[in-house]
């Protein structure tokens, strides 16, 4: 593990303890957001000019399949209200964000949708290659693993030389899930999220050892020495583990909360990109 994964680690643990907290925080000083439009959820953060986490709102949402808006009304709405929040907790005026896309996709649906919500793109980046880039990564492969679709990049000398994304990800753990049990989607959703007691990885194993297989072929003909797992379905119970036993010769790095990295990541991207900074009082 890198000494920039360490130091990410800790600013993750901060993010995750205020999840959707509305209490009041007024912030004076540069700030920068990123808006992260997920399969299964949709994402905004809110950083100061230090990466240091201001404010992180989420919202478990369907309005996003295989890189596809297919509830465009609602993703505004969803998007809308948490910059509302953001805006009411921090006591700043929000006017521009980044955002990102799964690789291969095309990067106007994820702007459209900011947009649409009243504020200016500053920036846009697909989302593993967000993370190699907060993480400061040379030689590695990032995974992010969300609800929908798996994206690989692969970096060298500190340059993305391939990102692709495959159809694979959350969505089909929970449909093994529901087949197994007989039970609804929605159901077999709460039983991922809410499983501590390993039951869920026990049925699961073979679609993870499957998407480690894809990541496997992406990596076969560059070697990274790491990967770094990120994205809410490498959050199941015992993910990491079992994905990481498809790998005997390269290491396989783990967040403290998968679930935030690559929000995190696409809000920090805004300064890399020279963006004009904002600044409250």
């Amino acid at each position: 593990m890198n000494s920039s994964m360490t130091a990410v680690n800790e600013l993750l643990i901060e993010a995750a303890t205020m999840v959707n907290d509305d209490s009041l925080a007024p912030y004076r000083g540069s700030f920068k957001v990123g808006i992260d439009l997920g399969t299964a959820d949709i994402q905004t953060v809110v950083l100061d000019e230090n990466n240091q986490p201001l404010a992180c709102y989420l919202d478990w949402a369907d309005v996003v399949q295989d890189g596809v808006v297919v509830d465009y009304h609602g993703a505004c709405l969803i998007v809308k209200d948490q910059l509302r929040r953001a805006n009411e907790r921090l006591g700043i005026d929000i006017e521009q964000a980044t955002t990102s896309f799964p690789p291969g996709t095309d990067p106007r649906i994820s702007i459209n949708v900011v947009e649409s919500a009243g504020i200016e793109v500053a920036g846009v980046i697909d989302e593993p290659s967000s993370v190699a880039t907060l993480l400061k990564l040379q030689n590695a492969a990032v995974v992010d693993i969300g609800g929908g679709t798996t994206g690989t990049a692969i970096i060298e000398n500190g340059q993305v030389v391939k990102s692709v994304d495959d159809p694979t990800g959350g969505h089909h753990i929970t449909l093994t899930l529901a087949g197994h049990h007989h039970m609804s989607y929605e159901d077999a959703e709460l039983l991922k999220r809410s499983d501590t007691s390993g039951e869920v990885l026990s049925i699961v194993k073979p679609v993870i050892a499957k998407m480690a297989d894809l990541v496997k072929q992406h990596i076969a003909e560059h070697a990274p020495p790491a990967i770094y797992l990120t994205g809410g379905c490498c959050a199941l119970q015992g993910f990491a583990k079992v994905f990481a036993a498809e790998f005997q010769d390269v290491e396989v790095i783990f967040p403290t909360q998968p679930l935030y990295l690559t929000p995190l990541a696409i809000a920090a991207f805004g300064a890399t990109e020279s963006v004009r900074q904002q600044r409250a009082g």
